[in-house]
């Protein structure tokens, strides 16, 4: 069985789903929907819906919210690992999706934020040999959370973990700047970003182009590249390996496409398996996660997982 221990963020997505084309400065109606959120925490979830041993160190708030995200990773079959605060509140976003599918995220790390070292240190039972760490992106940019994610980076690496790391999202980490990000992430195993991080990385607007620019930090890149499906790529080889996305006929929203692709990834990787079928596996599952609200798993599927 594939066992992985996840670091990242936990968060609650308020999703508003546009029913029409998005009329600024007046009223659209939207269905409203609450759901666990946080990419880390997403990818703990869809991990366990492959049938992964899975552990996830993170933070919430002592709220509600904080306990109903507790008991859903929990009822998951994930080994949550969550530290109370008591001064901050579970992190929150704010997910608005248009009639198209299409979506923007306003995010408040609440809790995230507060993650410390000592909070990787409670849960260092975990970090152990042949024991694979996946790290989320957004815990190495939220500057409050940067020193544990380092920590958490340290762990691994000392414990001889293999270490796979995530690009989070274009925007942030635009602002933070490529260069401190590859500083940070170098050694790990296994990059995962989408188009618009790995140009940000890497100046390349091209995926395949990135992909081997970005193979001088990190022996093996993957690259989800939207409908156009995802690549990976490794140094010694000509070309990338690429795989077609699945067909997909409506897309009700794309918030945890991208956590679910990693999920669906890693395991297959893990054992060995060929780059395309990695890949494959990984584009199932991001395209299980376009075709219902929320970024996790849904429990008719948790009940009823399709491999």
């Amino acid at each position: 069985m594939t066992r992985v221990v996840v670091v990242g963020d936990l968060m609650t997505d308020t999703v508003a789903r546009a029913a029409y084309p998005l009329a600024k400065g007046s009223d659209t109606p939207a269905a409203v929907t609450s759901h666990g959120g946080g990419s880390g925490a997403n990818v703990a979830a869809w991990l366990a819906l492959e049938g992964a041993e899975v552990a996830f160190v993170g933070r919430r708030g002592s709220d509600i919210a904080g306990r109903n995200r507790d008991m859903e990773l929990m009822g998951s079959g994930v080994d949550a690992r969550l530290v109370m605060d008591s001064e901050r509140p579970t992190g929150t976003c704010v997910v608005l999706v248009t009639h198209k599918g299409d979506r923007t995220m306003l995010s408040d790390p609440g809790a995230n934020s507060a993650l410390l070292p000592e909070d990787i240190e409670r849960c260092k039972d975990l970090f152990t040999q042949g024991v694979h760490f996946h790290l989320s992106g957004y815990s190495l940019i939220n500057e409050g959370s940067r020193k544990a994610a380092i920590h958490a980076l340290d762990l691994a690496r000392q414990a001889q973990m293999s270490v796979s790391v995530d690009g989070a999202s274009s925007s942030p980490l635009k602002r933070m700047g490529a260069e401190p990000f590859l500083e940070w992430t170098q050694g790990a195993r296994l990059l995962v970003v989408n188009a618009a991080e790995a140009e940000v990385l890497t100046g390349r607007d091209n995926p395949e182009a990135a992909a081997k620019v970005l193979t001088a930090w990190y022996p093996q890149v993957v690259i989800k590249n939207g409908a156009e499906g995802s690549l990976w790529y490794t140094n010694g080889r000509p070309d990338a390996v690429t795989v077609a996305a699945d067909p997909v006929e409506k897309i009700v929203d794309g918030t945890g496409a991208g956590d679910a692709f990693i999920a669906g990834f890693l395991p297959p990787w893990l054992d060995g398996k060929p780059p395309a079928e990695a890949l494959a596996s990984g584009n199932r599952l991001a395209a299980q996660a376009l075709q219902h609200l929320g970024a996790r798993p849904s429990l008719d599927v948790l009940d009823n997982p399709i491999h």
